[in-house]
């Protein structure tokens, strides 16, 4: 497994990640074969959030790491707080609240990482200013970060966070590709040109923000719904490019969905959300595996991409 260093962080990270959202679908003796495989494949990396399974995946989590032999700190463990269900809370009351409810559902005395998890309407840069200082003076957290944040929505949390914002968790795959579209169709009329991301993807290289595309194997059919393209019927076209690329890579079509997006030179950080232990062993075979630059325009083209 190969190793990204996370933000301006002094966090060595896997550059594959499990994200643990279905985690509470799983009973113990489920969830402690998927961290053994998560970490045997060469994962160091967890991802939470309160509202996944309204806690108990992150319960769940604990329960199952102490039938393990993993210990504490070989692992980097990150959580995400701010959606209540219908709004978005960044007051400091609440993060704070909520940075202790997820200490206490994973059983540890502090979190490596903590994002806010979907912007705030009525954030005020001073209150979470003021939570994440608290928290990183308590040693309750040791690295922050956000989540589905624009370039402006981070330099206004700049004008009073004095922490390195180390990542962006942002949704991301071969076919959820609207932070690379639009930077190909600059000064064209093609609909992929219109800005819906405020050049996230480069305002996070400039920066040294990490990005952790979430939901990598998911993206949209032609009728707007939302699902997993691979062996998906309604997306022959792209899994027939992703088995052709495969073969001639040494790895099968779902690994070459995460190698596409590892890929891209801002060594981003993907998020798997499976919990099959098969699956996560198979996607991380895709660590390592280096695509031309030629075949990854090729899947980018057959994913329904044009080029100008």
């Amino acid at each position: 497994m190969k190793h990204v260093q996370l933000g301006n962080s002094d966090l060595t990270v896997s550059e594959i990640a499990l994200g643990c959202m279905r985690m509470d679908k799983l009973d113990t003796k489920d969830a402690v074969r998927v961290l053994n495989t998560a970490t045997e494949s060469g994962i160091n990396f967890f991802d939470h959030a309160d509202i996944y399974g309204r806690g108990e995946s992150e319960e769940r989590f604990a329960n199952a790491l102490k039938e393990t032999s993993l210990k504490r700190e070989d692992m980097i463990i990150q959580s995400k707080a701010g959606i209540r269900f219908g709004w978005y809370d960044f007051s400091k009351e609440h993060l704070v609240k909520a940075v202790e409810g997820s200490l206490k559902r994973l059983g540890t005395d502090y979190l490596d990482v903590f994002l806010l998890h979907r912007p705030d309407a009525l954030v005020e840069p001073e209150e979470v200013a003021e939570a994440f200082n608290e928290l990183e003076s308590q040693g309750k957290v040791r690295h922050f970060g956000v989540s589905n944040h624009s370039p402006y929505q981070i330099e206004l949390l700049k004008t009073a966070v004095k922490q390195d914002l180390v990542a962006n968790q942002l949704q991301m795959s071969v076919m959820y590709t609207g932070m690379i579209d639009t930077g190909i169709h600059v000064n064209t009329k093609h609909p992929h040109s219109i800005d819906h991301d405020r050049a996230i993807l480069d305002y996070c290289r400039m920066n040294k923000i990490t990005i952790q595309p979430w939901s990598p194997v998911q993206g949209y059919n032609d009728k707007g719904e939302r699902g997993i393209f691979l062996n998906n019927p309604d997306y022959d076209n792209i899994n027939n490019v992703l088995k052709e690329m495969g073969s001639k890579y040494g790895i099968d079509h779902e690994a070459m969905s995460i190698a596409w997006l590892l890929r891209h030179p801002a060594k981003m950080q993907v998020i798997l959300g499976t919990m099959t232990p098969e699956r996560i062993e198979n996607y991380c075979r895709a660590s390592g595996v280096t695509i031309s630059r030629e075949d990854w325009y090729t899947i980018y083209r057959e994913a329904g991409n044009p080029v100008p």
